[in-house]
């Protein structure tokens, strides 16, 4: 069996979207991963840093794709940044003159984006920064709205891992919940969503399970198993 690349979401995936709890029957089944020949790298609407140390402690390669790929960690030290962090503040605060109740979620130091809470009408904003040229995307993890710059998404950011493994697109099998993984469902071989995705995001993927978030994730190992049974 040809080793692959797990490319795998946190939140909404490996844990749930309102305590950020991880499931440790998920981390438990995607360390058994390493223990096969595969590599498992988190690909996440978080700091790459949390993601970094979730892949020490959980047991999992230690490469982290953090900030919808705005910076990839692949040690204490060592950072390769993509997006711009001033644009996304630029951004956010035009954003504050046309939608006053929008604000910033309290979560880990950001390096290259802005995180805000989920409380205001994402489209609507979206039109805003379109109709006023801004640098930036403006996406919805489940978790929070994110806004990078222009250019940055999950699958732009995983293009670096690829180059340091000599990747191709067949080598790389994702597995996450929101529209901030379709870019990455796109760039991989074979893409699982799991059951608490939208149909939207579920459309642009290989496959999509039932179960959701931890449990998505085991019953997804299950069925990418049978498939690299029969490779």
């Amino acid at each position: 069996m040809k080793p692959k690349i797990f490319a795998v979401d946190i939140d909404g995936t490996i844990t749930d979207n309102k305590g950020g709890r991880v499931d440790l029957d998920a981390l438990a089944a995607l360390r058994y991963l390493i223990k096969l020949g595969h590599k498992v790298i988190y690909v996440t609407g978080r700091s790459s840093i949390e993601a970094y140390v979730l892949s020490v402690f959980g047991g999992t390669t230690r490469i982290a794709v953090g900030e919808n790929g705005g910076i990839i960690t692949s040690g204490p030290n060592e950072h390769k940044l993509i997006g711009n962090k001033q644009k996304c503040i630029d951004a956010f605060k035009f954003l504050q003159t046309k939608i006053p109740k929008a604000s910033e979620k309290p979560v880990f130091p950001r390096i290259t984006e802005v995180v805000l809470e989920r409380n205001f009408d994402i489209e609507l904003a979206k039109r805003f920064l379109t109709e006023n040229k801004f640098d930036v995307e403006l996406s919805d993890s489940q978790y929070a709205y994110h806004i990078n710059s222009k250019g940055v998404n999950k699958a732009n950011g995983f293009l670096e891992v690829m180059s340091m493994f000599s990747a191709k697109r067949d080598d790389i099998i994702a597995i996450g919940d929101s529209e901030t993984d379709v870019p990455l469902f796109k760039l991989a071989g074979f893409s699982v969503a799991l059951g608490n995705a939208t149909e939207e995001v579920k459309s642009q993927s290989t496959i999509s399970v039932s179960g959701h978030a931890g449990d998505g994730v085991i019953e997804a190992l299950e069925t990418i198993q049978l498939k690299l049974m029969e490779e």
